[in-house]
């Protein structure tokens, strides 16, 4: 194993993890206009990149996450970003790594392909596959220490997009879904249960399992998820990474009410109900993190 992806193995055993927070928004802060690709940032504007990785590192984060959510072809392909994979890629691990060094580990990210595999949509399975292969690929060549596979609603990519990764020569992943609350418990946007979706993604071979975002999801409710998660995880560190509360509108722009004095007094419950790794996702920012970074002692 690489002596990297073994040390955050044996870190995970010790003690948890520290992740870090939203990357798109905090881009956006720095002037990327929403919905313009990101991910060419890291060509085009390598300092702001740089910048967010630093502050969530100054932050305290055990883990940087690189940015590369919508890093396959089938997403830059939208933005006609679709041969530059490699490239980006490669560039966006890089940043994280440069400010990570030995004293960090990073998080190569892919974000699902954007569209249904088939037979509920027109994604074959095997092209897909190849998509997050190459991706996961240029992560590793770029100097991520491990895969993450995050924000996933359908048990069928996320499994595959596992076993990508590994193809591509991963030694250690993460694979994360969003879930919404139901009627009873917690369901992805295609109905599947938390011990459906954990299911699929342990037999694909993660080596931490969890959840990431769920816009209607509140901390209280995010406590609860986690001990389903941990119930259904077969073992594997839990990875629990929440909004900063359900976006809204206010003059013209998302806000997100959660202040980081909330976000850290959730961490003892996440903690409680078995989170191994915590972090935030949209609307999160290094204030939240500094402000979690007391329950984490390293």
């Amino acid at each position: 194993m690489n002596p990297r992806s073994h040390s955050l193995s044996e870190a995970l055993a010790r003690r948890p993890l520290l992740g870090d927070g939203a990357t798109g928004t905090q881009l956006q802060q720095l002037g990327l206009a929403p919905g313009a690709c990101g991910e060419a940032w890291n060509v085009a504007q390598p300092g702001s990149v740089r910048l967010v990785h630093r502050s969530y590192f100054a932050a305290g984060s055990d883990l940087l996450t690189t940015n590369t959510f919508g890093g396959s072809s089938y997403v830059l392909a939208g933005h006609g970003a679709g041969a530059r994979v490699r490239e980006l890629n490669v560039a966006g691990a890089r940043l994280a790594r440069e400010i990570a060094g030995d004293r960090a580990w990073v998080l190569g990210d892919i974000g699902p392909f954007g569209g249904m595999l088939e037979p509920l949509g027109d994604g074959v399975p095997q092209e897909v596959a190849l998509a997050f292969q190459a991706q996961a690929a240029a992560l590793l060549e770029g100097g991520a220490d491990a895969i993450l596979v995050e924000t996933m609603s359908d048990p069928a990519e996320a499994a595959l997009a596992v076993r990508s990764a590994r193809a591509a020569g991963a030694e250690f992943i993460f694979a994360t879904y969003s879930f919404q609350p139901a009627a009873a418990g917690f369901r992805t946007m295609m109905g599947s249960t938390v011990a459906e979706a954990m299911a699929a993604v342990v037999a694909a071979g993660a080596d931490v399992v969890g959840a990431n975002c769920g816009t209607e999801l509140s901390l209280e409710a995010y406590v609860r998820l986690t001990a389903e998660l941990a119930a259904a995880a077969a073992g594997r560190p839990v990875m629990v990474q929440p909004n900063a509360g359900s976006p809204r509108l206010e003059d013209g722009r998302i806000v997100y009410d959660v202040h980081p004095a909330q976000f850290a007094a959730a961490v003892p419950g996440l903690l409680a109900a078995g989170a191994r790794v915590i972090g935030g996702c949209c609307g999160s920012t290094p204030a939240h993190l500094a402000a979690m970074a007391v329950h984490f002692p390293r």
